[in-house]
């Protein structure tokens, strides 16, 4: 599949992104008075937060002038209308907002990163051991560590804390990293399980959740390409043994239609799109750069293919699970709802941009 045939495609989704709405009121979530749209472009949350970095990731590959204009466009709205609560998945534009501060030197984006990173290290509920609570609009989750984090609030953190040579950021996203893999990775498979409590000290359900592991796929490149960690560092030699151990997996559990199941483990769970864009992404960005073993292009490049597939005439994904909180059983993750969501545009972006070959 050549360059313009994923480029027609990317553009295709980004433009279903940035209009995606919830006109019904569906996806619209209720927390007493406060009220979260789970779905729309423009709020600022997780899901575009996913979206933002991953038409950033575009535009970096391909110069195109209009998907940094969506880029900048979505924050100047964001903050003409006011910022949100902080919480681990408002952190997630912080991500995107870092790089344009670095690509573009606005002191307000900088003023934004620190104020935030600052409540990250003084404010954020901690867990047991330090860990940092998986915080979010809804239930308190006490004393509970998600894997989500680690992608939505300790990215931001580690960038912003090499922009602004601020090394206790720095620490504290290494320290995190290390604390959610020793309680959420499992030491058989490599695989990692969606959350775990401290107030009851057990896994959940012991579910291997696909997007939560695709969120480690992702964050593991991503956090070694953040801090230039070079060969030697131990750090990132033990990132990289963890990856590792992640993707033999994987491929064991990679469905001939190139995509994986809500349940990486359970074919009988059904095949999910957003997860198989997330694995794509952290895979191919991982061969890129010397990470992992080069045959494991072909796992990407198998993803991708079946990716493509999920790509409605209209630029929706399809194949896409609804948000999903901490279940207590299996069943509560085979049972999740399928729709389009921003996210599972934001994430198919990611995984077509970095599919991209290398022009000359």
């Amino acid at each position: 599949m050549n360059n313009n045939i994923k480029k027609d495609k990317i553009r295709l989704v980004m433009q279903n992104l940035v209009n995606i709405e919830d006109a019904s009121g569906e996806f619209l979530l209720h927390f007493g008075d406060l009220i979260v749209d789970d779905k729309s472009w423009n709020v600022w949350n997780w899901p575009q937060g996913v979206g933002l970095y991953g038409i950033y990731r575009y535009w970096q590959a391909t110069e195109e002038k209009e998907a940094l204009k969506i880029v900048t466009d979505w924050f100047d709205k964001q903050f003409e209308e006011g910022l949100p609560p902080k919480n681990v998945n408002t952190m997630a534009p912080l991500l995107t907002l870092a790089y344009l501060y670095e690509t573009l030197g606005n002191d307000l984006y900088g003023n934004v990163l620190v104020e935030w990173c600052e409540w990250v290290m003084n404010e954020m509920p901690r867990t047991n051991e330090g860990g940092l609570q998986h915080m979010t609009y809804g239930p308190e989750n006490r004393n509970q560590l998600w894997d989500d984090t680690l992608m939505m609030t300790v990215l931001p953190l580690a960038k912003t804390g090499m922009l602004f040579n601020k090394k206790e950021y720095i620490e504290e996203a290494k320290r995190q990293f290390l604390i959610h893999m020793t309680y959420l990775m499992d030491k058989k498979s490599g695989l990692w399980y969606h959350g775990w409590t401290f107030e009851e000290n057990h896994n959940y359900a012991k579910a291997f959740w696909a997007r939560g592991n695709c969120w480690i796929t992702m964050a593991i490149p991503e956090i070694i390409n953040i801090l230039e960690l070079k060969e030697g560092d131990f750090f990132r030699t033990f990132l990289l043994d963890v990856l590792n151990k992640q993707i033999q997996t994987l491929v064991e559990y990679q469905d001939e239609t190139g995509l994986w199941h809500t349940l990486v483990d359970d074919k009988s769970s059904y095949l999910e799109t957003s997860a198989s864009s997330g694995f794509a992404y952290g895979i191919l960005k991982a061969v890129k750069a010397g990470y992992i073993e080069r045959q494991y292009k072909n796992t990407g490049d198998k993803a991708i293919k079946g990716l493509i597939n999920k790509i409605n005439p209209k630029g929706g994904v399809e194949g896409v699970s609804v948000g999903t909180g901490m279940g207590a059983t299996k069943d509560f993750y085979k049972n999740i709802g399928i729709t389009e969501m921003p996210y599972g545009q934001s994430l198919m972006v990611l995984s077509l941009s970095e599919a991209l070959d290398k022009e000359n």
